[in-house]
């Protein structure tokens, strides 16, 4: 085994314990979610047990990323994402993330139209946050009718009746965070931190 192969299992136990304690998560809850004994997982963070794929395939799954960061890996090949438009309700989503089953996150483009469209408003599960970059979102929910311009964002529960469009018939983009589950998305500030 050559010394980067080393290097990189060497960092590994590291690595799992800063992600797990980042995350809040006790040996004990990772033992119950993965499967994978108390012992075993205090071993493998500490350096005394080798990482193999039987350990990280769950660990990978648990914390929801790529085994490459679990262990560190260096990048390899071309690092630009080819992303494929998605083309849905007569506008453009380019997903600018690739975790499934988590938040996922799009940039929205709604074209321009000679006049601004007819509000068809829609329900589903999840929870949706956006914030517009360019032009005048119409936002439609429940009774509500506003229009959101530049810089501003909104965040609703998508079981309510919500419809998305132009409020003055200019193309619009926007930043959206979706999350299937329905939690939602906060920035939490530390108000023990200094400014």
């Amino acid at each position: 085994m050559n010394r980067e192969t080393e290097d990189v299992l060497d960092g590994v136990g590291a690595r799992l314990r800063a992600l797990r304690r980042h995350r809040g998560i006790t040996l004990a809850d990772l033992a119950t979610t993965t499967g994978i004994s108390e012992s075993t997982l205090s071993r493998l963070e500490s350096g005394q047990r080798r990482a193999t794929l039987e350990l990280l395939l769950p660990l990978a799954r648990t914390y929801n990323v790529p085994l490459d960061d679990l262990v560190g890996a260096p990048r390899t090949g071309d690092p630009r994402i080819h992303l494929k438009p998605i083309h849905r309700f007569g506008m453009t989503f380019v997903p600018l993330s690739r975790r499934p089953g988590g938040v996922q996150a799009f940039k929205m483009l709604i074209p321009a139209t000679p006049k601004p469209l007819e509000p068809t408003p829609k329900t589903h599960d999840g929870f949706e946050w956006l914030y517009v970059l360019n032009g005048h979102l119409r936002l439609v929910l429940d009774d509500l009718d506003l229009t959101v311009p530049p810089g501003e964002a909104a965040e609703f529960d998508t079981s309510s009746p919500h419809w998305l469009g132009s409020a003055d018939g200019g193309a619009v983009e926007l930043l959206v965070l979706f999350d299937p589950q329905g939690v939602r998305t906060h920035i939490h500030a530390d108000p023990h931190r200094a400014s």
